[in-house]
């Protein structure tokens, strides 16, 4: 009973720690004299803007029976004709003038915002494919007893993880983007792909190590081949193993991917430039950009936990 007061004791410090931290960052935005406004953010997500349905002349307004609007133009026989909306702003015989809005009707459509994050997240997707194929291999390359295999993995891991991300693209997109003729999505996810697989590559290599070499020494004496026996012998275990690292490098990518933005990939980051330069609300898009950043880590992480779960609960 005593612990578990103690625990709860030390969970309300946390709290009030967190509030104070969010007291002071409130306080500090006061300070510097910056206008919030939150709601010039929310069309950017999603747009809720009625549509406005225009005159496209000057004429007379004539209200049909079945409720739909006919426009008669003045100088002209054609007609204008509104078959549905959900508001109507002209009476029967109304004189109206062109640019006039004559009715409006409810809908809501996917903001720039929203559509980054879906770039983002296909392009996180499409990478993360790639780069544990890439990975694997080239740690399967590492262990490999064959020097050319060990060789040619030893180079691409050591040349990746030692040069930036961010030159990789450029040298990705406008090197081979040139020869290969690679499109910009394609260019940032094959960057993307050949930075993280280095480092699957090596979480791999070191998980197919921890594994005991009794392992595979049993799983030959039983007969099966050296492929066989790292199929369903050391990679489960080593796949248990290299769960959190794994996790951990996945999450990475997602954050990295807003570089794919330098070669003009409108994905999340780039959406929320594009939104600030419209709307000026800086502060406002930055957090609005860093909470789905946020979204997207906090659910692979909560799924990889899932993971982990599912699989002690197997032992």
């Amino acid at each position: 009973m005593i612990r578990t007061t103690n625990r709860w004791l030390w969970h309300l410090v946390s709290v009030v720690i967190v509030g104070a931290l969010m007291l002071g960052i409130y306080q500090a935005s006061q300070s510097i004299n910056y206008n919030w406004q939150w709601q010039r953010v929310l069309p950017f997500i999603v747009d809720t803007t009625p549509q406005e349905y225009r005159a496209q002349g000057d004429g007379t307004a004539v209200i049909n029976p079945d409720n739909s609007i006919t426009i008669n133009f003045d100088y002209s026989d054609d007609a204008q004709h509104i078959a549905k909306y959900d508001e109507r702003l002209v009476q029967q015989g109304d004189l109206v003038f062109e640019g006039d809005v004559l009715a409006r009707s409810d809908q809501w459509t996917i903001g720039p915002v929203t559509l980054g994050l879906w770039v983002t997240l296909k392009i996180s997707v499409l990478s993360l494919f790639f780069a544990i194929i890439l990975g694997l291999v080239a740690g399967l390359m590492r262990i490999s007893h064959n020097p050319v295999s060990k060789n040619l993995a030893f180079l691409y891991v050591e040349i990746i993880r030692g040069t930036p991300l961010l030159v990789q693209i450029f040298i990705v997109y406008f090197f081979l983007g040139t020869i290969f003729e690679l499109e910009r999505f394609t260019a940032g996810v094959v960057a993307l792909s050949i930075f993280t697989g280095a480092y699957i590559a090596e979480i791999i290599r070191s998980g197919i190590q921890s594994i005991p070499p009794g392992q595979m020494e049993a799983a030959r004496s039983l007969g099966m081949s050296y492929p066989k026996a790292m199929l369903y012998v050391i990679l489960p275990q080593a796949f248990k193993r290299t769960l959190p690292p794994m996790a951990g490098q996945l999450i990475t990518l997602i954050k990295d991917s807003s570089l794919v933005s330098v070669i003009s990939i409108t994905d999340l980051t780039k959406a929320g430039r594009e939104v600030i330069s419209g709307s000026f609300a800086t502060f406002e898009v930055w957090f609005v950009v860093a909470g789905l950043y946020l979204v997207l880590t906090t659910s692979l992480s909560w799924g990889v936990q899932r993971i982990e779960k599912r699989l002690a609960s197997s032992d």
